[in-house]
Order: C-alpha cells, then sequence, then structure tokens
C-alpha cells in the first residue's frame, strides 16, 4: 500500500482475479439438450468434456478501489472490462483469485432487466424495491426519477409499457433508477453513451454527487471524454490484462497515443 493511501477506506479489493469462461463448441439447434445431458453424464463420471472451448476473459488483475474514487474502465472490445464488473457484482466465479466488497456492489447495464410488459411507473416502482429502497422513498423520489430520465420531454411515456421504449429511452430510466439511491460500489456499464449531451451532463454530475455520498463509482465507457469528465482515476485492460492503473489523464494518453482513438 502506497503511503498515499494511508487511511483511505477500500470498498473493493481484487487480488490476482482469473476469470475463465466454457463455452461449448458443438453446434446448437436441434439436439443440443440431447447433447448436454451426454456432457452432463461424462462429466458426473468424471470424464473429460469434449468439444468445450476455455475463454480466459480476465488475467491475473490487481488493483485496489477506494471510497469517493471513481474509476473508468477502458480498452478494445473483449478486454474483460464488463466482465470484471460482472465478478465485482457477484455474478461471476473467478477461476482464481478473489474479489472482496465492503458493502453491496450494483451493476448497472444498458441490458438491465426491466419488465418491458410494464409502464415506466411500475419499473420505477421494482427497480427501486429492488435496490432496497422502501415504497416510501420511491414515492419521495419518483418525480425526480422520471424528470432525470427525461423520458417525458415529449409526451407521457411513463405511463407506457416499457416495450414502446426505444433503447435510449430505457437506458436513461434504468440509470435515473439506480442514480435515485446512494450505493457502496455502483457500476456503470455504457450507460452514458445513450441519451443527448444535456442527459449526459446530468448524469456525469451525478456520479461526482454519488462520489461525494462516500460511494464508488465504476464506468465502463468507449467515450473518452465521458471518463475525462468523469473519473480520476482509470484502468486499462486488454485481452484480460490490466496494462495500466493511474491519473486519467496519464492513462487516456497513453491509450490514445497506442490506438490512435
Amino acid at each position: 500500500m502506497a503511503d498515499s493511501d494511508r487511511g483511505r477506506i477500500p470498498t473493493v479489493i481484487a487480488d490476482n482475479v482469473h476469470i475463465v469462461y466454457r463455452v461449448n463448441g458443438g453446434a446448437g439447434g436441434k439436439g443440443s439438450a440431447t447433447a448436454a445431458l451426454s456432457r452432463i453424464i461424462r462429466r458426473r463420471k468424471g470424464q473429460t468434456e469434449r468439444g468445450v472451448r476455455k475463454v480466459h476473459a480476465v488475467r491475473g488483475v490487481s488493483f485496489t478501489a477506494y471510497r469517493g474514487e471513481a474509476i473508468g474502465l477502458i480498452g478494445s472490445n473483449g478486454s474483460g472490462k464488463s466482465t470484471l464488473l460482472r465478478a465485482i457484482a457477484g455474478l461471476l466465479p473467478t477461476e482464481s483469485g478473489k474479489v472482496y466488497t465492503d458493502g453491496q456492489p450494483s451493476l448497472l447495464g444498458v441490458n438491465a432487466a426491466l419488465m418491458s410488459d410494464l409502464t415506466g411507473e411500475r419499473n420505477v416502482i421494482l427497480g427501486g424495491l429492488a435496490m432496497g429502497m422502501s415504497r416510501e422513498q420511491i414515492k419521495n423520489r419518483y418525480q425526480d426519477i422520471v424528470d432525470f430520465s427525461g423520458i417525458n420531454e415529449k409526451g407521457d411515456f411513463i405511463s407506457l409499457p416499457m416495450r414502446t421504449y426505444s433503447s435510449g429511452m430505457g437506458a436513461r430510466l434504468r440509470f435515473a433508477i439506480a442514480a435515485a439511491k446512494q450505493h457502496d460500489v455502483l457500476m456503470i456499464d455504457e450507460a452514458l453513451a445513450t441519451g443527448d449531451r444535456k442527459f449526459q451532463n446530468r448524469s456525469e454530475a451525478r456520479i461526482r454527487e454519488l462520489r461525494k455520498e462516500a460511494g464508488t463509482v465504476f464506468l465502463v465507457s468507449h467515450n473518452n471524454k465521458s471518463i475525462r469528465d468523469t473519473c480520476d482515476r482509470v484502468l486499462w485492460l486488454e485481452k484480460g490484462e490490466l496494462l495500466m492503473d493511474g491519473p486519467t489523464d496519464e492513462v487516456i494518453a497513453a491509450y490514445e497515443r497506442e490506438t490512435g482513438k
């Protein structure tokens, strides 16, 4: 631990984390259930599975995140950014190494599950309850959530089923619901890539507020400007390995020199 980190409160520690996916190399479709059953039987008998390909998605990643930090994750597609967030959230097991968290991590992605057949209003309520908010808290924050999302600026969309929303509207509502609660660790996967600049400005301001409320924010984005405007530290991953961990301007400058992006 560096001297500058003494006295700070760690929220996430990744200790030599490896994450491996096992992908069935056989064809899907008709007969795939029979093939799956055969694999299960072989596994129970201790036999080696055939046609299973291993994908080493995260390779020996170590870092410590502290309360009050906003940390950006950058790297090319398939570099392991989203996989690492899912492991921090407890949604993926590690092959080896450990992830330690202080408090409850919350993962927000553009594909976060809301119920398409229910109205936006009902999804606000259910999303708030799923995050541990009381009905009274949801009632008090409901209008702020709707206003923050901006989905009612061109009509009463909050009363319509989510299936009628564009992908951008749905992503904005998901972010607005998640941002209504103070989080120990909030992980955002590409949510700021949706919406116009006005919404992005609101989102970036809210992330800064969450940091001040003693939380830690992780942000995955391909938009370097959003990372610069929001984060004070960046992790750069490529092919599952942590290439660089440091101040935002230094890491993004190195990334842009290397990739031309």
